[in-house]
């Protein structure tokens, strides 16, 4: 890259920092559901899973109330990433144990409980995992299920069903093992083992790990600077990355050059390179 070029990449990406900032600490608008806090940030959504009394425990309707609000979060223009936390002590400890303990199999067959969370994989938009303290069973599970995980120093995970007498339900043991591959997988599930965040990032889990005080303000940076971005070419993005975990590498490879074609009649592509070309920040709008 030659050092105009290098001037012109530095200048689009430190003019918008100062706006990130401010965009992140602005006045929430919220919305407090019967489990979950459902806040709009800007171009930011965010929900916090509340129920303290449980750690968070996911039941039906915490589940109902999060889809709920992702497919509003999804459709909604003024949106381009989610953040989904807990609280301090806990993004999730697990499923509801209570809500689910005398079911039988013939109930479980007839209502699957936790069909409503597969709705997950339809988000279009990037959704990252702000995590602190314990991300348990279920909700080790909801965090593989975002985008990429962001944790403090102090979060810890496993997926300790076997030690309840059952396994992993909501997608944890293929998205697990699609992350981190067979050997690790296979021990946390089988040895319902708890691992701290150091082990979390080396294994791929985590991407980043930052200090429990800075938690949120990194998580919401981060959407904001996504959010910012060309929401076509970010859905693809998307798109492209999870293929990849579904197909084989010719097919994946395939696939991600014809999604880079159709990034060519977005407005953004057109923006964005212009304003490169013309050393200048980008001013996506989005179409």
């Amino acid at each position: 890259m030659t050092s105009s070029n290098t001037k012109s990449k530095l200048t689009s990406e430190a003019a918008p920092k100062t706006e990130l900032v401010a965009a992140a600490t602005a006045e929430p608008a919220s919305t407090a559901l019967e489990e979950i806090i459902v806040e709009r940030r800007g171009s930011v959504g965010l929900i916090t899973l509340n129920r303290p009394k449980s750690l968070n425990a996911l039941n039906l309707q915490l589940a109902k109330e999060v889809m709920q609000t992702l497919k509003s979060f999804d459709a909604d223009d003024r949106i381009g990433a989610v953040v989904i936390t807990g609280s301090p002590r806990a993004f999730a400890a697990g499923a509801d144990i209570e809500e689910m303990a005398e079911k039988t199999l013939v109930e479980l067959l007839g209502n699957d409980i936790f069909a409503e969370w597969d709705q997950m994989r339809f988000v279009k938009k990037p959704v990252i995992a702000a995590v602190s303290g314990f991300a348990l069973g279920g909700g080790f599970e909801l965090a593989l299920m975002c985008d990429f995980i962001i944790a403090t120093e102090d979060a810890q995970f496993g997926l300790p069903e076997i030690k309840l007498g059952i396994l992993p339900g909501i997608g944890g043991s293929q998205r697990l093992t699609k992350s981190i591959g067979k050997a690790l997988a296979m021990d946390l599930i089988l040895t319902g083992r708890t691992i701290g965040v150091d082990e979390a990032k080396s294994a791929g889990i985590v991407a980043r790990v930052v200090p429990t005080g800075d938690l949120l303000q990194t998580a919401l940076e981060a959407a904001y600077q996504i959010a910012g971005l060309n929401a076509p070419a970010v859905a693809m993005a998307k798109e492209a990355v999870n293929y990849s975990l579904e197909t084989g590498l010719s097919a994946g490879v395939l696939h991600e050059r014809r999604l880079f074609q159709a990034a060519f009649a977005t407005e953004g592509q057109k923006e964005g390179m212009a304003a490169f070309i013309a050393k200048r920040a980008p001013v996506f709008r989005n179409c």
